[in-house]
């Protein structure tokens, strides 16, 4: 069940419960996306003034913060949806778990 590089990654689906997890990590990392960007825009415009560019700066360090969650968030979907696929291979049989594909959630 090897792929070629240039081909599609093969996709199993598990059913409902695939889904159902893929459609909590995307709703998550939109969620944060958003975040990001309400911190890094409040931040700008407090850097307007000079009386909050403190708390501007903390805006950032917040927003800087949240993009690490990014990553975070990417790879607990990554082994929650391997294991879902590990279980329900080894009921059918002894293959390899698929790749994951390269949705940026």
């Amino acid at each position: 069940m090897k792929n070629a590089p240039d081909s599609t990654p093969m996709v199993i689906h598990v059913g409902r419960e695939e889904l159902v997890i893929k459609r909590r990590y995307e709703v998550t990392s939109i969620a944060n996306d958003a975040l990001i960007a309400l911190w890094f825009i409040t931040g700008s415009i407090m850097f307007f003034s000079e009386e909050w560019t403190t708390a501007g700066t903390w805006c950032f360090l917040i927003g800087s913060i949240e993009l690490l969650i990014r990553p975070a968030i990417r790879l607990t979907r990554h082994l929650h949806l391997q294991r879902v696929h590990s279980r329900t291979l080894w009921s059918r049989s002894q293959a390899a778990p698929p790749t994951d594909g390269s949705q940026d959630y």
